[in-house]
């Protein structure tokens, strides 16, 4: 576990150790997105919030993970079953809302309101332990020792009861009933959070790229998938010079299409996802008609049916990348931003490759990483043509 450091001067009032064992040893992971919650709530200038607040601010913080970029919170079941009741409650929203995988987090919210009796059961079920046992590392250390599995009620009391007495907490319980259980953020914690916001955003942060990528682990780039990216991450400017260039000096079939792909309409885009593999290498892009790029959007291509096409194309600007100087000159301008790949950089674009080494080369490499983005959960495009 990342340790956490904050400003030395709240280390004589404060049990810094045990708001830093917040995070540890979790089951599931609400611990990390609770106090995510919890500290962004106090960044807007709560002092007191209901579970339903925080349950609501948790839903929206795990949507992207989850719809966007198909991420399983807590691991599945055998069975394939979702373990997590946040991921389940993101899965309803998300049916229930038809919101798109990229909404605003305002719309997301919105829709949590507008959809709360629907969501109650997700939303009731992460009350039952994780408000009390966030606080575990606080516990125990003077006075009254109690069980850890102790009852909600008698966890409640003795908490309350040990901010009073012997240990300052960062927050406490207040009155009201499920769902609309009053938390009382503790005045000493708040100035402290506010402080040191970044850097326990940060180490926050952390333990849950940890955690996730534990129970996703044939997960690529996740640490780029717990919130909302912009589009202009994507760094496909030199690939597109470089297929500009190909395209002036010979035909390319469209993958989908099957038609001459037109220079002034034609779009880079990705084979298997962006929002999966999280790269632009070069392996994984291709031209394709502008006008089904949306249709297409986060959805993985038939392998059986577009794979072929795909590689073909691929090596259609393998071969001019080797015969053709500007052509080398424009791939060799991709090296910075598209083709950091070992196995791609070693095996695949070296000089010497017949068609069939070269699919071959491309189809071992690429087939895992595809059937990893179906075993996640992305959906494959079924698409019929025009």
């Amino acid at each position: 576990m990342m340790e956490l450091t904050v400003n030395r001067r709240y280390y004589n009032k404060l049990d810094i150790k045990g708001f830093e064992k917040m995070m540890k040893d979790p089951s599931y992971c609400y611990k990390f997105y609770w106090l995510e919650a919890i500290v962004q709530l106090i960044l807007v200038g709560r002092t007191e919030v209901t579970y339903d607040e925080i349950i609501d601010e948790m839903i929206a913080n795990a949507w992207y993970s989850v719809v966007e970029y198909h991420i399983h919170l807590s691991g599945i079941w055998g069975d394939a079953g979702v373990k997590d009741n946040l991921e389940k409650a993101v899965i309803k929203l998300h049916k229930l809302s038809e919101l798109p995988a990229n909404a605003s987090k305002v719309e997301i919210v919105n829709s949590i309101k507008q959809f709360n009796k629907q969501l109650h059961a997700e939303k009731q079920a992460l009350t039952l332990n994780v408000p009390y046992k966030a606080l575990s590392g606080f516990a125990n250390k003077v006075g009254e020792k109690i069980s850890l599995d102790s009852s909600a009620g008698r966890m409640m009391a003795y908490y309350n009861k040990l901010n009073e007495t012997d240990i300052l907490l960062p927050y406490t319980f207040g009155t009201g009933n499920g769902l609309h259980r009053k938390l009382l953020f503790g005045a000493d914690w708040i100035p402290m959070i506010k402080d040191n916001a970044v850097i326990i955003l940060r180490w926050i942060q952390c333990e849950k790229v940890k955690w996730l990528q534990n129970n996703n682990p044939e997960v690529p780039g996740l640490i780029y998938k717990i919130e909302q990216l912009e589009d202009k991450m994507r760094k496909l400017s030199h690939v597109r010079k470089l297929w500009d260039g190909i395209l002036e000096r010979r035909s390319v079939t469209d993958v989908f299409t099957d038609k001459v792909i037109d220079r002034q309409q034609y779009d880079v885009d990705h084979f298997i996802p962006w929002s999966f593999v999280m790269n632009d290498e070069l392996w994984n892009l291709m031209p394709m008609d502008s006008s089904l790029n949306s249709s297409k959007s986060n959805r993985l291509p038939h392998w059986d049916r577009f794979f072929k096409p795909f590689a073909t194309n691929q090596y259609i600007m393998y071969e001019m990348v080797h015969e053709a100087e500007g052509i080398r000159k424009l791939y060799e301008a991709c090296y910075r931003d598209n083709l950091h790949s070992i196995w791609a950089n070693q095996e695949l674009y070296r000089k010497g490759n017949s068609k069939a080494e070269f699919l071959r080369i491309l189809e071992k490499n690429m087939r895992p990483v595809y059937d990893s983005a179906w075993n996640q959960g992305y959906e494959v495009w079924e698409w019929q043509g025009v």
